[in-house]
């Protein structure tokens, strides 16, 4: 699919080292690994970690960082892109389709489970499908392709979107936390800090805030990215070959490390405190905010609202929850005990942050050219028509 081939582009596609299209040095020495194989070695048990897949990516709450498992392939999300391209108009009499990023965790899966943005909608003439992918990137793409029109991520894949052309913009952001994000490794692991990473084999979702996190947490110890070996596995993969001991390092969010550490397979060497700038984002397409956003506005709304009442009411959560991912209350209470919640508007300052990381990515020789945020923020005047006033008040 498109972005994937721009990431093709971007050397960040297939599992052999990246390389800066301005340099002739290899930037990242990835492990050498036929990802056919993976596939085939893990085609069963991969089946049975999908259906404890939960929350990208990858942002409700900034603890489920930017990861919704799949349920609608991108093949079946494309199939309505032509259709939805043709309602533009969200006050004519046929009826409208609002695709939103699914997850089974957190203030979308309330939206999701109570119905409460279908009711909000129906005024409007929209309806609402509810699409899940493996994470951000995959998102993105199905917002390129235009069959997503809500997207929910970390900071990291909307830059490399952007470096791949994709005319997304920045709607909102979240609070974040270092515990969005953690460092599993075996049990009886030898590795007791980063500064053992070298030549590991390292797994981490690419173009995510795994990507990220880990990065920053290299250059604190003086290594690099070309120092590990690099495995790019998407979590469902990875939890499999973690558990078989495949694995020495893998960089993950929630709900993967508590039920890892329950299961005894794993310990969380680190978590992401100190190594995170931002939140996650919550994105569209640059023509949808233009022709909808009082959609875009309502959605806020009808998220905020289930903010509210996630917190309030963690247990009724963990309990609208627990069926869909097969996790049981009490796990999920103490996934939700490290969340946090809200809204924030996109700022200045906000944007100068993602700049900040956008830049060090292209230092790092994973972008083929500098990207500039600001072409994924839109007017005051555009940001005015559909924030809602309890986010503007957070500046």
């Amino acid at each position: 699919m498109a972005f994937f081939k721009s990431l093709q582009s971007l050397k960040l596609s297939s599992n052999k080292p990246i390389q800066s299209k301005f340099e002739k040095t290899k930037t990242v020495d990835e492990y050498s690994l036929n990802t056919k194989s993976v596939e085939a070695k893990y085609k069963i048990e991969r089946k049975l970690s999908l259906l404890i897949a939960a929350c990208s990516f990858t942002m409700p709450m900034a603890i489920f960082g930017c990861s919704q498992e799949i349920k609608t392939t991108q093949n079946e999300a494309s199939s309505i892109s032509t259709q939805s391209q043709s309602q533009t108009v969200s006050n004519t009499p046929q009826k409208q389709e609002l695709r939103v990023v699914y997850s089974k965790l957190g203030s979308l899966a309330v939206m999701r489970k109570q119905g409460t943005l279908e009711k909000s909608l129906a005024a409007k003439n929209f309806t609402v499908k509810w699409l899940e992918f493996a994470a951000g990137p995959q998102a993105l793409e199905a917002l390129n392709a235009g069959s997503l029109d809500i997207a929910a991520t970390a900071e990291s894949p909307p830059i490399f979107a952007q470096a791949a052309g994709i005319p997304l913009v920045y709607v909102a952001t979240t609070p974040f936390n270092g515990k969005a994000v953690s460092f599993l490794v075996p049990k009886n692991s030898p590795i007791k800090s980063v500064a053992d990473f070298k030549g590991k084999k390292i797994s981490f979702q690419k173009a995510s805030i795994a990507h990220y996190v880990l990065l920053k947490a290299l250059q604190k110890e003086g290594l690099k990215l070309s120092d590990i070996k690099s495995l790019f596995l998407p979590p469902p993969d990875a939890n499999v070959a973690f558990s078989q001991g495949g694995i020495d390092v893998w960089v993950i969010w929630e709900p993967y490390i508590t039920r890892n550490v329950q299961k005894n397979l794993g310990r969380v060497l680190i978590d992401g405190q100190g190594l995170q700038d931002l939140g996650g984002f919550y994105t569209t397409s640059r023509k949808f905010a233009k022709e909808h956003p009082e959609i875009i506005k309502i959605f806020l709304e009808e998220f905020i609202k289930a903010e509210d009442w996630s917190q309030k009411n963690i247990d009724k959560l963990a309990e609208l929850e627990t069926g869909d991912v097969g996790i049981d209350v009490p796990t999920l209470k103490t996934i939700h005990s490290k969340a946090v919640y809200g809204l924030l508007p996109i700022t200045d300052e906000v944007v100068k942050k993602q700049q900040q990381i956008a830049d060090l990515w292209y230092a790092q020789g994973l972008l083929p050219k500098k990207v500039n945020v600001k072409d994924g923020v839109l007017t005051p005047e555009e940001y005015a028509a559909f924030t809602p006033d309890s986010i503007k008040s957070k500046k």
